[in-house]
């Protein structure tokens, strides 16, 4: 589902965690016995491999229901279980909508007919027939048949309504256009049906990944001009999972609720479509001009319309029936500590053929069941139970993760070690996200794997690229990641929101999660959710003979094995302590500049300043009033920040000098203090509004979607002026991090014997 920027996350600044250059702590190189279990796993990776599983997976529409999708599942398992995994495959009955009928046509000033299936793409075989796809559209939106003005939004995002409003413009009776980019697509037509539109339509601009990027497909690997992004509108940042049964399994007997009911499902009709298309509508869009920055690649003025001068029909009829989704679940049973998981996944599902969202994920996950498979034929066992899991119905909203999640919360909670995710993989640089407990063992991993073009490792490519990200002046760079690149010491990776299957374990079960993958030189953006994302365009422009495939399975191998065969969970504390101190950083300096920036907005507002800098002739007003901000309570919330490093430095200190050397009695009572103590982060209140995202320090934003948002409830009641909120967040954010401390406080006593 998630589209990453790989190559960037955690490496070039949009990680936001300070990093720890010291190297103390019991993660990073393997012990010399484990070299060698690392060298048969990585001898058992290969990528002919999973080019062959990838051809056999992506040789047809795999959408949620289709015969494909199953089939899929059905292959995955029958894998599996020649390998020597114990493996089943565990099924749900999940609401998923598929559409009966579309329509889309301008009505005024002309009538034209617009939208449909893709067209077929000379050299790519499996465009040919799309008869068993679905045609482009969005899941979850709400069915309904409008007539209305068009009014271009821009991205659709909270900001961009209220420059609307500043020119006196109200969507209210209207169908808006948005375009893709900035915000998670199922926020675009929520905040339109929030602001009173009847219908949505989003577009997928070249500005974002069509011709602006690169050649279009087949030339290139970007959008061409017919590409149309599908997706799901479904509410997420409310709960992903089955709309119809909130925080339990959708199991075949659950109690479900009626779909009018479901808080996640939207209200109004929304489609997707292709630039050509919409193309035709912007160009005859009049009213006033629109802003500079809303402005895309399309050779057209972008006007924001409203006036009557172009009416829109948009109808849309969906099949709202129950279908059943087949997750795919693999064990192998450790020896040691057989009742401790280490749970990785990744989806099979897709939106048409899905080679590169999600299989090329879907393939390095099955190489590295394979090789580990071989491990346990030679007489391997890990200390740890590994679980290997196939995911359906992720494209839809994280349905297949979720349920499996609610289903089984009692037991994960009780077992679960960390959760390792994949899904699409491309070309280029290791990113990773996730807790940054586990941020050194991630930096380990990266010094240990080869990258394919350069003979480097994966690690001296993310520091050559921070250093000359930082000399050409490319994007944002955070000093403290250009330091650690420089002198050597770990990359700070980022922090999840949501977008793929790691949301229910890290969110609200509270198990530490990883998401990995390499990125940031294939095209694979380019055919997005569209039927162009093909085994053609994947081998082609996103990962040619898919050597960083096998690359991803031996970074998320060693992840695997690391985790499973080491004495104690491999974490170390003081990564996260300074991340979380940097988070309270961040809100105390967004709490300052917005009380500056209500002073100034006052004061601008009583000088007149707004009327007298607007062109007369193009109006624009002032903004709203908002309440002042005020100060917020924070110093409990600095005090459980300061104690949490005070226990974290004296932790790694304390295992780095003794941990070696437990005798087995402290050693199973160290690992029992552990290996749940990322869930002592969980309020079981929830956020404001959104009970199921219990996590205090690791949330989607409410308006970013995929994007995250850290010490959540206090910085979003910031951010959206809910003041009473950040005060009420301040202090439970600062009573988690207070018992997380605590428990950090009791693991050193259990190591010292003090």
């Amino acid at each position: 589902m998630k589209k990453l920027g790989l190559a960037l996350a955690g490496v070039c600044g949009i990680a936001l965690a300070q990093a720890t250059v010291a190297q103390s702590g019991q993660s990073g190189p393997a012990p010399q016995g484990d070299r060698a279990v690392e060298a048969a796993f990585d001898a058992g990776i290969s990528s002919q491999d999973q080019l062959d599983w990838l051809r056999t997976m992506s040789s047809a529409p795999n959408h949620v229901g289709s015969p494909h999708d199953k089939a899929n599942a059905e292959f995955m398992l029958a894998r599996f279980k020649e390998w020597g995994w114990d493996a089943h495959i565990e099924t749900f009955q999940v609401l998923y909508p598929t559409p009966i009928s579309t329509t889309v046509e301008m009505v005024a000033p002309e009538k034209i007919t617009l939208g449909g299936q893709e067209s077929a793409v000379p050299g790519d075989d499996s465009t040919t027939d799309l008869s068993n796809a679905l045609p482009p559209y969005v899941a979850f939106q709400g069915d309904g048949d409008v007539t209305a003005d068009l009014v271009y939004v821009n991205f659709g995002m909270p900001e961009d309504y209220d420059a609307l409003a500043r020119r006196g413009i109200n969507v209210k009776g209207k169908i808006v256009i948005a375009r893709y980019g900035v915000g998670w697509r199922g926020l675009k037509p929520k905040l339109a049906q929030d602001h009173g539109a009847i219908g949505c339509i989003i577009y997928s601009d070249p500005a974002q990944d069509g011709y602006n990027d690169s050649d279009t497909y087949p030339r290139g690997g970007a959008r061409p001009p017919e590409g149309v992004q599908r997706g799901s509108v479904v509410d997420m940042t409310t709960y992903p999972g089955d709309p119809l049964t909130p925080g339990i399994g959708a199991s075949a007997g659950a109690k479900r609720l009626g779909r009018a009911d479901a808080s996640t499902i939207l209200k109004i009709p929304v489609l997707s479509m292709s630039y050509g298309d919409a193309t035709k509508l912007l160009s005859r869009l009049g009213g006033p001009v629109s802003p500079a920055s809303w402005h895309g690649s399309l050779p057209l003025a972008y006007h924001i319309g409203g006036d009557g001068a172009v009416k829109v029909h948009l109808a849309v009829k969906s099949d709202w029936s129950l279908k059943t989704i087949y997750d795919v679940i693999a064990m192998l049973k450790g020896t040691e500590h057989p009742d401790e998981w280490v749970v990785r996944g990744n989806h099979h599902d897709g939106w048409v053929f899905g080679a590169s969202d999600p299989l090329s994920g879907n393939v390095a996950m099955l190489s590295e069941a394979k090789s580990l498979g071989a491990l346990w034929a030679s007489g391997w066992r890990p200390k740890r139970t590994i679980v290997y899991t196939g995911w359906d119905a992720e494209e839809p909203g994280l349905l297949g993760s979720t349920e499996w999640a609610e289903q089984h919360a009692a037991e994960l909670k009780a077992k679960g070690v960390i959760y390792i995710n994949t899904d699409n993989n491309g070309r280029g640089l290791l990113g990773v996200e996730g807790s940054h407990d586990f941020q050194h063992l991630v930096n380990g991993v990266a010094a240990d794997v080869i990258d394919p073009e350069t003979g480097a490792t994966v690690a001296q490519r993310q520091r050559a690229a921070i250093r000359v990200g930082a000399f050409d002046k490319t994007g944002r760079m955070n000093p403290a990641t250009l330091a650690a690149a420089e002198k050597g010491g770990d990359l700070p990776i980022g922090p999840l929101g949501s977008g793929s299957d790691y949301s229910a374990y890290l969110q609200h079960l509270g198990l530490p999660a990883l998401n990995v993958g390499f990125g940031g030189e294939d095209e694979a953006g380019g055919v997005y959710h569209s039927a162009y994302d093909s085994f053609h365009h994947m081998t082609t422009f996103d990962d040619p003979g898919l050597r960083y495939g096998a690359a991803l399975s031996k970074t998320v191998g060693r992840l695997v094995l690391r985790v499973a065969d080491a004495d104690t969970p491999p974490m170390r504390f003081g990564d996260f302590a300074d991340t979380i101190a940097t988070y309270l950083s961040e809100v105390k300096k967004l709490a300052d500049d917005r009380r500056a920036e209500d002073r100034l907005r006052e004061k601008l507002t009583a000088d007149d300043a707004f009327r007298l800098a607007s062109d007369p002739l193009k109006p624009v007003g002032g903004p709203a009033a908002l309440t002042p901000t005020p100060h917020i309570e924070l110093a409990a919330l600095e005090d459980a920040v300061d104690r949490v490093k005070a226990a974290a430095t004296a932790y790694d200190s304390a295992y780095a000098d003794k941990g070696g050397k437990l005798d087995p009695a402290a050693r199973v009572k160290l690992n029992a203090q552990l290996r749940d103590i990322d869930q002592l982060l969980l309020d079981e209140r929830g956020l404001p509004g959104r009970p199921w995202y219990r996590n205090l320090v690791y949330a989607p934003g409410r308006f970013t979607g995929y994007g995250a948002k850290t010490l959540p409830g206090v910085r979003e009641a910031i951010e959206e002026r809910r003041f009473d909120d950040a005060n009420v967040y301040a202090g439970r954010t600062a009573k988690v991090l207070d018992a997380y401390a605590a428990r950090l406080e009791a693991a050193t006593r259990t190591i010292t014997g003090k």
